[in-house]
């Protein structure tokens, strides 16, 4: 016979085909024998079976001896059983038999449906061939245990002596191959039982067979056996979960645990004791299928086996509870070392120069099974990173919940670039990765709703977030500082990130802001100034006419309905007064809500002034919050940049109560205050109107306010978003003092 190829089984193994025929032929007759020499009476022989023998036997043991031992036979049983345990390193593919030993027991239930899942059980060509290869030299060890098992019971032979005789034969195995060797054994005898009875309608050799076994008898009495099956099946899955979780010890990688490791040493210290009883589990079994040959219409099922039964399903799912646990634990250390190496190796590749993206791009997104990991969200198609190759690529990463208002503005300015494929700022690339806490389950309401924020965009996405790895998760939230607020990082053609976040870059400029680098943004602050042109840049378009006429304009906002109708009529008033062009716009409230919306409705009736949609709005004030942003990821203060002064006045003045304006003439003229402020200047235009002649109605005011303004006020400041970067020091933006600081948690409500 040739040899089995490595790593299957060692030479010491071999047997010969000649061996392995006459031990069936010897073991058969050894059964008949024993059987025989029983002398019982006929009716016993043909009613009640191995069992009832096993049963009247002197030798046999009691009902708890063959359950189940106290705590110190405990401990002299498994002395008892590592004494045989003397692995010699022979090895073969547990797995590979476990599948065919589940497929028996699958086919051989009591009630198979008609239609078994065959695909569920089915082996490729060359899995066939190794599994027969491996059995050749298997199967001489699995009948032989098959035989021991048989021969006790229908002896009457004690439970625990015959495991250990089974654990004899099996000494050179290691604890799995033990636990899949017995299994098989009871599959041989457990499938040859099921092949009759299942055969025995249609076919005529099955026909002889069950006649001589009187196993019609079991067909005629289904009904009443059925708990007895039942008790039998429910053992059986026990066996077959208890030995899967065996095997799974065996295969946790050495690289990432250790034998020593608390959590796998108290696992593995529970295997022998588990490995035993699986055996003395699977000689019960064998004994009830034994019991039921030449089984007379007399019998009945006993208390005591299904006792016996339901007891050990009970101590075998009482150590699989255990062993599952500790297995969790291992697989949670195991998985916390694979995400710090997957998150080093990261960081490394980051900090290495390549040619191109791809090789980033396939660390951040994992695409398995050859499956595209992108859609193109335009299309709905499948594409390859391919499609992102050597271009610029922003990565929008967000929790799946982004607000409609974000995409909506989002949408708008990619839209612009791609309606120019050709101009150099439309050369870029946006991706959304999706990132979703790991321990929370994936459900059908998850997936809808992240179907649904897929569905608005218009560039590329990752198919499904299961494609982003904890450690890229992980690396997104340490080192680009992701906190649930969407950003945009960027990658220049070799994959460098060039800005960690761009969002407020795209917010200010738009376009403009390609190729979206710190070094770009940095050059567009340079020049830049506090004019009425970066404060509302785009946002309505009659701005730009309003501009070129050289008209004054102001800019108000608040949600007092009555402050609003006040400072409207005595701005109105003084600019008749001057003889000036006046436009006003009133731009509301961050986080636009009913109160806006019913100022906007009553400005709009009322002929009060122009109005901005609440989409609008709500941009107006992200996009100041992103200048504000902006210039601290710059390291900006109020005490070193004027912009960043009057950005912190305007959101200062977004948190008062009565509402703000800013009123000015071309983009040098700028007058700025709370409606409490304003408003008396205003009224009092009488005392300052020689110097609104002389310098202009701006200035003028400007100096107004300023002269009247009181030392005693409360300002109070709302800074937007959140950020990893709130400053420690604040100064009032009215006086100059350092605010004092407060924790503020606020919904967004009216």
């Amino acid at each position: 016979m040739s040899p089995l190829p490595l790593p299957y089984i060692s030479p010491g193994c071999r047997e010969t085909t000649h061996q392995h025929h006459q031990t069936k032929r010897i073991t058969l007759f050894i059964l008949l024998s024993q059987i025989q020499s029983q002398h019982l009476p006929e009716s016993l022989m043909a009613g009640h079976g191995a069992m009832e023998l096993l049963h009247r036997v002197p030798q046999r043991a009691s009902k708890g001896d063959r359950v189940m031992f106290s705590s110190s036979e405990d401990n002299a049983m498994l002395k008892q059983v590592l004494s045989t345990h003397t692995p010699d390193g022979r090895e073969f593919e547990v797995r590979h038999v476990l599948q065919v030993v589940e497929g028996i027991f699958h086919r051989a239930k009591p009630t198979v449906p008609d239609t078994v899942h065959e695909s569920q059980l089915h082996m490729n060509i060359s899995d066939e061939r190794i599994i027969s290869d491996m059995l050749e030299y298997l199967s001489y060890t699995i009948n032989k245990v098959a035989c021991e098992m048989s021969c006790k019971c229908m002896s009457g032979g004690d439970a625990h002596a015959t495991a250990v005789n089974i654990f004899h034969i099996l000494s050179n195995y290691n604890w799995n191959a033990k636990a899949v060797l017995a299994l098989a054994a009871l599959a041989v005898n457990y499938g040859e039982f099921w092949l009759v009875i299942q055969l025995y309608p249609a076919n005529t050799l099955a026909k002889g067979i069950a006649a001589l076994k009187q196993l019609p008898e079991i067909l005629e009495r289904a009904d009443a056996l059925k708990p007895k099956f039942d008790a039998l099946t429910s053992l059986v899955g026990a066996i077959v979960k208890l030995t899967k979780c065996i095997i799974e010890f065996s295969e946790l990688p050495s690289q990432y645990i250790s034998p020593d490791t608390p959590e796998l040493a108290a696992g593995i210290a529970h295997i022998p004791m588990a490995t035993y009883w699986i055996i003395r589990s699977i000689i019960a079994c064998n004994s009830q299928i034994i019991g039921l040959i030449g089984m007379g219409p007399e019998y009945m099922a006993s208390r005591e086996e299904a006792w016996e039964l339901s007891s050990l399903a009970h101590k075998i799912n009482s150590i699989y509870g255990h062993l599952t646990k500790q297995l969790t634990m291992c697989h949670q250390l195991i998985k916390e070392k694979q995400e710090i190496e997957a998150y080093q190796k990261l960081v490394r590749l980051f900090d290495m120069p390549h040619i191109d993206n791809i090789k980033i791009l396939q660390a951040l997104i994992y695409g398995k099974d050859d499956q595209a990991p992108l859609i193109d969200c335009s299309t709905k198609k499948r594409v390859g990173l391919d499609v992102l190759r050597r271009r610029i690529v922003l990565l929008l990463i967000s929790e799946i919940d982004i607000p409609v208002e974000e995409l909506a503005i989002l949408d708008q300015m990619y839209a612009e670039s791609r309606q120019h494929p050709t101009r150099p700022e439309s050369q870029y690339e946006i991706v959304w990765i999706p990132v979703v806490d790991q321990t929370v389950p994936w459900t059908a309401q998850t997936q809808k709703q992240f179907e649904e924020t897929q569905g608005m965009m218009m560039w590329h996405s990752v198919y499904h977030p299961s494609l982003i790895d904890r450690a890229v998760n992980k690396y997104i939230k340490e080192v680009w500082k992701f906190n649930k607020k969407a950003m945009l990082v960027v990658m220049d053609p070799q994959g460098k990130v060039v800005n960690y976040n761009a969002t407020h870059m795209m917010w200010i400029w738009g376009s403009l802001a390609y190729p979206f680098t710190s070094a770009r943004e940095e050059a567009l602050w340079k020049g830049e100034s506090w004019r009425i042109e970066l404060l509302a840049d785009s946002i309505d378009p009659k701005l730009f006419d309003w501009l070129s006429q050289e008209k004054h304009i102001c800019l108000y906002g608040g949600e007092d309905l009555e402050w609003i109708r006040k400072f409207t009529t005595t701005v109105r008033a003084v600019a008749n007064t001057l003889g000036i062009k006046l436009e006003m716009l009133y731009v509301g409230k961050s986080n636009p809500k009913e109160k806006v919306r019913k100022s906007t409705v009553a400005i709009a009736s009322e002929n009060l002034s122009d109005t901005l949609d609440l989409n609008l709005i709500w941009f107006f004030w992200v996009r100041l919050g992103s200048m504000w942003h902006s210039k601290l990821q710059m390291g900006k203060s109020m005490e070193n940049d004027p912009i960043m002064q009057e950005i912190m006045t305007m959101l200062s003045y977004d948190s008062s109560d009565h509402g703000w304006a800013v009123i000015s003439r071309g983009s040098a003229e700028i007058a700025r205050a709370t409606l409490e402020n304003i408003v008396p200047a205003l009224s009092e235009y009488n005392l300052w109107n020689d110097k609104a002649k002389e310098k202009g109605l701006v200035p003028a005011l400007r100096d107004r306010i300023q002269d009247t303004q009181t030392p005693h006020h409360c300002s109070r400041l709302i800074l937007p978003g959140t950020s990893s970067r709130i400053p420690e020091r604040v100064v009032c933006a009215e006086c100059g003092r350092a605010m004092e600081k407060f924790i503020m948690y606020r919904c967004c409500t009216e």
